[in-house]
């Protein structure tokens, strides 16, 4: 899988989530298998750019993998400019973001509510890609609602703009994340542009991966909400990609240690006080399939020192075993 001069390790991406891809997920993605991993959508406003906030989104020269960033916004040279300021600072491929849904993204005609307006679109395409020498991609949606589906004609503007490859996630901005992903018009769109094409959607398990990229013709997949809590699900993909066989699931002691290991890496990252309350929704993720009741995550939720999260855990992990066989153990028949 090539994007302009840069050869993905597979076809796998780790999808840009505000708040959730910062730089701990990225790195942990990466090694649990995404082929490219992308930055949390980071605001061409530049009145914002010199804040906490957006310095702890960019990326940086000593990241895994290629460094990818995405950028929002209305204005093309807002746009191009922060193009260039993350390339700077060490971006090695440039996303525009034309998919949010969300209001307050959608109010500053960012996002997409850009889908309505291709004239400006095609503005801001050329305005970011003549200003780096970076591959530059766009995310997207099918349309800005189901009667305005014009995902097709997007892509073959985004082509001749110059835009190396475009993801579309499978749902009009009007239908947000609900409904399932319409692959007919990932399908179509793969169809009309001789880009590559990322199908984006609903891709939950290695079966679904597989009928996506055969159903669609897509050159890649990028996953987003089911990596949640599970980034090794690109492991469990590309293994049953390459050979047709399901990984079994991964080993309570294993998850163990990547959360543990996720949860010091948000406190290294933003420090203690900010880490903690990060990590609470990652951990929420994680134990959602493991933990038998929500008794612990509350009491965890409750903690506020960044060490006590982490014995918290390591307790918890110590006696899941027994709660689980507890609960699986078949009902005795006194009769």
């Amino acid at each position: 899988m090539r994007i302009g001069n840069l050869e993905l390790t597979n076809r796998l991406i780790a999808a840009p989530m505000a708040g959730i891809t910062d730089r701990p997920f990225r790195t942990l993605c990466h090694s649990m298998g995404a082929g490219m991993t992308v930055s949390e959508m980071l605001s061409s406003n530049p009145d914002v750019w010199r804040t906490d906030k957006s310095k702890l989104r960019m990326v940086h020269f000593d990241e895994p993998g290629i460094r990818a960033v995405q950028i929002a916004g209305c204005d093309p040279d807002d746009m191009a400019q922060a193009a260039r300021i993350n390339v700077e600072n060490g971006a090695q491929l440039i996303d525009i973001n034309m998919g949010c849904p969300a209001k307050k993204v959608n109010r500053k005609l960012a996002g997409s509510a850009l889908l309505q307006y291709p004239e400006l679109i095609g503005r801001i395409l050329r305005a970011v890609v003549n200003a780096v020498d970076v591959p530059v991609t766009l995310k997207t949606r099918t349309g800005w609602d189901p009667e305005q589906r014009n995902c097709i004609e997007i892509a073959q503007l985004a082509e001749r703009c110059g835009i190396q490859a475009i993801t579309i996630h499978g749902r009009t901005r009007h239908c947000l994340f609900n409904g399932e992903a319409e692959y007919d018009s990932i399908k179509a769109v793969k169809q009309n542009v001789g880009i590559p094409v990322i199908a984006n959607g609903d891709i939950t398990d290695p079966h679904k991966a597989r009928a996506v990229l055969d159903y669609t013709g897509a050159d890649a997949l990028m996953i987003g909400r089911a990596a949640q809590g599970r980034p090794w699900i690109f492991r469990e993909i590309q293994h049953y990609l390459d050979t047709g066989e399901v990984l079994p699931p991964m080993p309570l002691q294993e998850v163990e240690r990547l959360l543990t290991a996720h949860v010091s890496a948000l406190h290294d990252f933003y420090g203690s006080v900010k880490g903690l309350r990060i990590a609470r929704k990652h951990v929420s993720w994680y134990l959602q399939e493991h933990v038998p009741n929500d008794q612990f995550r509350r009491s965890f939720n409750a903690i506020d020192d960044a060490d006590e999260q982490l014995d918290a855990l390591r307790a918890y992990f110590e006696i899941l075993p027994n709660q689980i066989e507890e609960l699986t153990e078949p009902c005795s028949n006194n009769a």
